[in-house]
């Protein structure tokens, strides 16, 4: 329904990776302030971009006032006589150097400079980076059967794994043990108190690490972590032998987990070898931390683990909880100083910890997979789908990044908010308005893939008297990551937008998909400083102002009221926001609040509005391809399928007539092929969603009064009930 309106924009994204809520300007810090919705954009730095130029040289940078630092783009104005350019982020000269000068022509340009190539990326030469080090911490403290589902999964991703990639592994229980994989005549590790927080030095000294100066830092490096090609048959053999932890655990009691501990020894054990290399730590827990530093319950199980209700309140069972946020958080400024991201894989029934530790994925650009069981095809399509390779035989990630943001004069970064954490780099360009990581115009991100998205949100600086506005603002995006075939590259992007102080020329340019999503992070993100009925109640005041300020209507004359079409569906989509989990926490645990919220911050602008607003597709007996269906209850008809798609899950919905049919067999007569080709269309696109979509989502297949069928009765606007009339009438008494 909103694609056609969203063309356009979709087009500008495939250029430079990027979505603003605005394509049009305003002009002036009073009138951004008038149209209610800030100047933000959504760019995804590693993005496949139509026209992308690759090279392999040194980028031109500007040396400007202030050590200005951007990268010579289409927007330069050149002086071809004088051989020099000017930066229009800070109007500073540039000369050309020499390479350049001597063949620079208005005929002959550089690709930067060329109009189309807006994006450039620069393999920097001479700058070689070591092979992607992939540090596994798996959880042993759970029952056969999940372990050995877990342990076929990790096995499976190991064959997948580029040989020269560096692996180590980590168990823990009641304590945490580090497993040698140099040594193979028989199993050795070091283990570690599940209940003590270790020292960097404390750890890197059992290990006989040293520090990155110390000699036998490579030395014991090379005892824990080693090249696939060189350990995958020990790290089988230990994965083989690998057995649930072994201490007793009485009924009334849960088992004795040291998440915290393993993860502040695997956090040392790469910033004391790999620091600002390519490495990742990827954690797989089946249950919350019960002892040592980021405990979230003890071990009683007549103790329940905290909810929401009880973090709003202060209740007895919550007391972990700040603590545990306090300790996650010190890991994760750790693992992010260091340039490593810290992956969760959750899979359990019950609450493992994860709002506590979101912190640890939030700030260093982790991924993060909730799931119900280690032997579902949540938890094992998703990991082996990190180790899939691009067209090239590389990993599709970049390791150990780093984006700083570029803005003309009169325009501020007020901050981002996304998986990323700050750098605190200083400059004229940082607003004095805070907005997620903010105060800073450079940011760190541990590891990123093509789908990684970062919500930049600008401030306009106030106007002085007598002097004229700019047209143009330009922005420009410069990241720079370690690529997985071992160099180093950097990511050029920059655009121009031009200012208006016309409304109508506003209006032309609001892209209300892209603006929906940067208002759900930008929501989202103030859920963890205020109350969840405030940042309720200041998203419909929002909304109120923008559909006050834009639309026109006669008071008190509903009939009058008119919406222009670039705004026509934005309502809506603040409407599905308010109901979905994302903001709301009834019926939710914590965990599952914060799995949602984590997700949202690194999804770009399609996935995320499949997360605010599910798509709903029709499939009937009709030629041609499946109909969008209203989110309404009105479209749960008895003769047609549904097929749902809420991100998370993907729901196959069959009416009450087609279930029949099913249940008759229908589908296995030939003279009912076009039934049997009815039910194996929305199967088949379902496939295609899976295999397609990080993390993969749960499927289900149901039918209307069916126990699953609440997956999509709970997504749909409740137009109609059992006493509305229709097709939920009822004759039942008065439900209150």
């Amino acid at each position: 329904k909103f694609e056609s309106s969203a063309m356009d924009f979709a087009e500008l994204e495939g250029v430079n990776g990027v979505r603003a809520s605005w394509n049009v300007w305003p002009a002036s810090k009073e009138q951004a302030t008038k149209v209610v919705v800030p100047v933000a954009c959504l760019y995804s730095p590693l993005r496949v971009t139509d026209s992308l130029q690759l090279v392999e040289y040194e980028p031109v940078v500007c040396r400007g006032s202030g050590d200005c630092g951007a990268i010579l783009n289409p927007y330069c104005t050149i002086d071809f006589r004088g051989k020099a350019w000017t930066c229009p982020f800070c109007l500073s000269r540039n000369s050309f150097p020499p390479a350049y000068a001597e063949n620079i022509t208005e005929q002959n340009l550089p690709a930067e400079l060329i109009g189309q190539c807006t994006t450039m990326e620069y393999i920097l030469p001479q700058v070689h980076v070591p092979p992607p080090v992939f540090l596994l911490v798996i959880d042993t403290a759970m029952i056969a059967q999940e372990l050995d589902q877990l342990k076929d999964t990790v096995q499976q991703a190991l064959s997948m794994m580029p040989q020269n990639a560096t692996v180590g592994l980590i168990t823990f229980g009641q304590m945490a043990y580090v497993h040698e994989l140099a040594f193979t005549d028989i199993a050795k590790s070091f283990a570690f108190r599940g209940t003590k927080e270790p020292t960097v030095q404390h750890v890197t000294y059992q290990l006989g690490m040293g520090g990155r100066n110390d000699p036998r830092a490579n030395m014991g490096s090379k005892r824990f972590l080693l090249p696939v090609g060189e350990c995958e048959f020990a790290l089988n053999s230990v994965l083989d032998d690998l057995q649930p932890d072994p201490w007793d655990v009485p009924k009334e009691k849960r088992a004795s987990r040291c998440t915290g501990v393993a993860l502040s020894v695997a956090v040392a054990m790469l910033e004391s070898t790999f620091a600002q290399c390519s490495a990742r730590i990827m954690l797989m827990v089946s249950g919350p931390c019960t002892i040592g530093p980021g405990q979230v319950v003890g071990t009683e199980l007549a103790e329940t683990i905290r909810s929401h209700m009880d973090l709003q309140k202060g209740y007895l069972n919550a007391r972990y909880s700040k603590d545990a946020l306090q300790y996650y958080t010190g890991l994760a400024s750790r693992a992010a100083q260091a340039g490593h991201p810290i992956d969760i894989f959750a899979c359990s029934l019950d609450q493992v910890g994860l709002y506590e530790m979101k912190v640890l994925v939030d700030r260093t650009g982790g991924y993060v997979v909730m799931s119900d069981s280690f032997s579902m095809h949540v938890f094992r399509d998703s990991f082996k789908k990190i180790f899939e390779l691009d067209q090239h035989g590389y990993l599709k990630m970049g390791f150990n990044c780093r984006t700083e943001v570029h803005t003309s004069r009169e325009l501020r970064c007020a901050g981002a908010v996304g998986a990323a954490a700050s750098l605190k780099k200083q400059g004229p360009s940082v607003s004095d308005v805070q907005i997620g990581e903010a105060g800073t115009t450079a940011w760190s991100v541990g590891a990123m893939d093509p789908n990684t998205a970062i919500a930049f949100f600008f401030d306009m600086a106030k106007t002085q008297q007598g002097v004229a506005p700019p047209k143009q603002a330009y922005v420009q995006f410069v990241t720079q990551y370690q690529h997985a075939s071992g160099r180093k590259r950097l990511r050029v992007s920059t655009f121009s937008h031009r200012y208006s102080h016309d409304k109508m020329e506003l209006s032309a340019g609001f892209d209300q998909e892209a603006t929906a999503v940067l208002m759900a992070r930008y929501a989202v993100w103030k859920t963890e400083s205020s109350d969840q009925g405030d940042v309720l109640k200041w998203l419909d005041k929002m909304l109120i102002q923008v559909v006050t300020e834009f639309a026109e209507f006669r008071k008190n004359d509903a009939s009058s009221f008119r919406l222009a079409s670039q705004f026509s569906i934005f309502p809506q989509f603040m409407y599905h926001l308010r109901r979905r989990g994302l903001l709301q926490t009834f019926n939710a645990s914590p965990d599952e609040t914060a799995y949602y919220r984590a997700v949202l911050m690194r999804e770009g602008v399609m996935n995320s509005l499949v997360m605010i607003q599910p798509a709903l597709l029709e499939y009937t007996f009709e030629e041609g391809p499946p109909k969008p269906a209203l989110l309404d209850v009105s479209s749960l008809k008895p003769d047609i399928i549904l097929l749902l798609d809420s991100f998370f899950h993907v729901v196959v919905w069959k009416g009450e007539t087609i279930q029949a049919w099913a249940d008759a067999g229908y589908q296995d007569q030939e003279e009912y092929h076009s039934f049997r080709d009815l039910l194996a269309a929305p199967a088949e696109d379902a496939k295609a969603i899976l295999a397609e979509r990080f993390p993969v989502p749960k499927f289900i297949q149901t039918n209307a009064g069916g126990s699953q069928a609440r997956f999509v009765t709970n997504k749909v606007n409740p137009s109609a009930t059992h006493n509305s009339g229709g097709a939920f009438a009822g004759a039942g008494a008065m439900v209150i």
